[in-house]
Formats: structure tokens, sequence, C-alpha cells
């Protein structure tokens, strides 16, 4: 009952601004959830996606589950990689987590 109350004496008020400035904090907290979460990570997956379109033969790269070897033949939608020497898979392009740097150090060496 007492919601309904103040809602209707918000109601009867009649100003518009006073709506508005309830509004405000709201908007203020969308911008900022934009421009610090949504808006980077927007920024990262087109930079992946950008990636991921480019592979070419003789790339390392990383898979989704952590497997890690040298692309040997790219498709529109899949890629041959080979993880040891004679031993290929083929693995969908859009499951490649990464692309490694062709003169990148191991992290544990």
């Amino acid at each position: 009952m007492s919601t309904q109350l103040l809602l209707t004496q918000a109601a009867g008020s009649g100003s518009g601004a006073a709506g508005f400035l309830m509004l405000v904090p709201y908007l203020l907290i969308f911008v900022v959830f934009w421009f610090f979460l949504i808006r980077p990570q927007q920024v990262r997956a087109k930079e992946h996606r950008a990636k991921i379109a480019a592979v070419k033969p003789r790339d390392q790269v990383v898979t989704g589950g952590g497997i890690v070897g040298k692309v040997t033949r790219v498709d529109d939608d899949f890629a041959d990689v080979e993880i040891a020497q004679g031993v290929k898979i083929k693995v969908v392009k859009a499951t490649l987590a990464d692309v490694m740097q062709p003169g990148a150090k191991p992290a544990n060496d």
C-alpha cells in the first residue's frame, strides 16, 4: 500500500525534471559500464577474430583445449594443425584460442 501511495504522490507532483533526475544515476552507471567493461571487451573480441581470420600455414597456434601446434593447411572453417612430427589434427578455426608470435619464447623456458 505504501509503495502505491508514493507512486501516486510522485505522479501527482507533475514535475518531469524530478523524474529525469531520478534516472541520472542509472544513466551514469550504464556509461561507466559501457566504457570500462563492454567496449574494451568488444575491442578485444574484434582483435581476436581478426587474428584468427589471418592464420596461415606455419603459424604456431593454441587451441581452446590447450593443444599447441603448427598450422599446415587452412580452409575457410578448418585448419590442420601438426601437434607432433607426423601427427596432424583438424580443428575448427573458431576454436583457436591464440596465434603465437613466430619467435616467441615459451613461458617455462
